[in-house]
């Protein structure tokens, strides 16, 4: 496959996961990523400088060594993505709520000194981004259209919220961390079956607790 071809057959499978789809607010930090805003008023959007900000994410993890890299994320639908990112590229996580001081107490058990953190939603995992900020780590972030981003060195604006839009994003920033690594090549394969990437968007994705399915069923009753 060409890499016209693949960068296609991405570009198509994040569109498919809602990866452009944003909020009815767009702040001033995010204008410059939305590419339109929908007759409903929600804005949407530039999804080529969605993949090109991954690719720049991933560049840069892989630069920094996933060994010194902390995933930090405590929004909805996130542990599934969290932690097939992980598994794949050897970063550490923490999910759910970030301990104060984490990154800035040496006192404390839990104190660590990454190299490099990153976020799912910058409102969601302040916390997490004010210690990285003081404690004079970079840090990248996934953002939607209503997010403040001041306090990010790197912004992938993309839709955060959804559960297939979240997975696609991890998805598709593991994928860079291993092709700029020269783990896999391009078209996801590798010398071995530890660094073939032969998980897709699906694998990513959180599912739907029973009572979740249940409610979306109801609604669609309706």
């Amino acid at each position: 496959m060409s890499g016209q071809a693949m960068a296609q057959g991405i570009g198509a499978k994040m569109e498919a996961a809602g990866a452009r789809v944003g909020t009815p607010v767009c702040t001033k930090f995010m204008a410059r990523y939305v590419g339109a805003e929908t007759a409903g008023g929600t804005y949407s959007f530039d999804l080529e400088l969605t993949i090109a900000r991954l690719r720049t994410a991933g560049r840069m993890i892989a630069r920094t060594g996933t060994d010194g890299l902390i995933v930090c994320s405590a929004r909805e639908h996130t542990r599934t993505p969290v932690e097939r990112f992980c598994e794949l590229t050897g970063a550490k996580k923490i999910l759910g709520r970030f301990m104060p001081g984490t990154l800035t107490n040496p006192s404390l058990p839990h104190y660590i000194e990454p190299k490099l953190v990153l976020v799912s939603d910058p409102a969601v995992d302040s916390q997490a981004i004010v210690e990285a900020t003081n404690a004079g780590i970079p840090v990248i972030g996934m953002a939607n259209t209503d997010n403040v981003t001041s306090m990010l060195d790197v912004v992938i604006p993309t839709n955060n919220r959804g559960r297939k839009s979240l997975a696609a994003a991890y998805w598709m920033l593991a994928r860079e961390v291993l092709v700029t690594r020269g783990d896999i090549d391009e078209a996801g394969a590798g010398e071995d079956n530890r660094h073939s990437m032969d998980l897709d968007i699906e694998d990513f994705e959180d599912k739907m607790s029973i009572d979740e399915a249940s409610e979306e069923g109801d609604e669609g009753e309706e």
